[in-house]
């Protein structure tokens, strides 16, 4: 169930250069969340500019708090960075559909932005061993984070800067990287070559897709994905449907 709430500014942080973190009060949003869905946040609570849909990387549900972590690449997400501590925004959620958790072997896999949606993953899986690949530009974030809930992390960073240099599905054919089950988040270059990789070696494979939203519950049909149907292809909305799919569901 979706719940509309004035959430309440818990804390508002830069891991880095161009990346906030942003902890919100929303009770309702917080007790219902799970791994993988996102929130839509209203820059000017909805007035002038469309929502933002922002993937949840922590859910306390204790507190009632949704963590998330978010680039800075425009206006809304700008207004959103300069909140302040008990400041109050509107917010829709939780949205979409998260990834299943299964009790096998886990492998994580995100890329640049796409690593946020899976620390709140990695802590819900209770399974016998999870690895996180995780790949950057450069300047990594997150990464000790990880390393508490995770029983190895690689780094790999496009420069080199840090961990491998190159991307992560590299690095895993580097390190023949095998799981029962992979959950991933990136841009949509990135998951294709995971797909391939995880195919190629039995591996099945979640991933959750990074497509433009602007109404974020499917009324505007703004954010499809083709996918396969049958003996044919259909398309399904990414807020709705997704943002998690089968690997073997989509056309890359």
């Amino acid at each position: 169930m979706k719940y509309v709430e004035n959430a309440r500014v818990v804390s508002t942080e830069f891991l880095q250069k161009g990346i906030c973190n942003l902890v919100l009060e929303c009770p309702k949003i917080a007790k219902d969340a799970k791994p993988g869905q996102f929130i839509e946040i209203y820059p000017d609570n909805g007035v002038n500019l469309l929502s933002r849909p922002i993937s949840i990387c922590g859910i306390d549900v204790v507190v009632g708090n949704i963590r998330v972590v978010f680039q800075v690449v425009g206006k809304g997400t700008d207004i959103f960075s300069k909140l302040k501590k008990g400041d109050k925004v509107r917010v829709l959620g939780p949205c979409g559909n998260g990834y299943t958790l299964n009790d096998g072997t886990a492998l994580l896999v995100g890329g640049g932005i796409g690593v946020p949606p899976l620390l709140e993953t990695a802590k819900r899986l209770d399974c016998k061993s999870k690895i996180a690949v995780l790949g950057f530009r450069s300047n990594p974030f997150l990464v000790n984070e990880f390393a508490r809930v995770c029983d190895r992390v690689y780094v790999t960073t496009d420069d080199g800067s840090e961990g491998f240099k190159g991307n992560v599905v590299q690095l895993m054919e580097k390190e023949n990287l095998t799981a029962d089950m992979i959950y991933s988040c990136g841009p949509k270059i990135m998951l294709k070559f995971l797909s391939e990789y995880a195919m190629k070696n039995n591996i099945p494979c979640q991933v959750s897709m990074e497509e433009r939203m602007a109404c974020g519950i499917g009324a505007c049909v703004g954010c499809v994905v083709e996918i396969k149907e049958g003996d044919g292809t259909t398309y399904k909305k990414v807020c709705k449907d997704g943002p998690v799919f089968d690997c073997k569901e989509v056309v890359w």
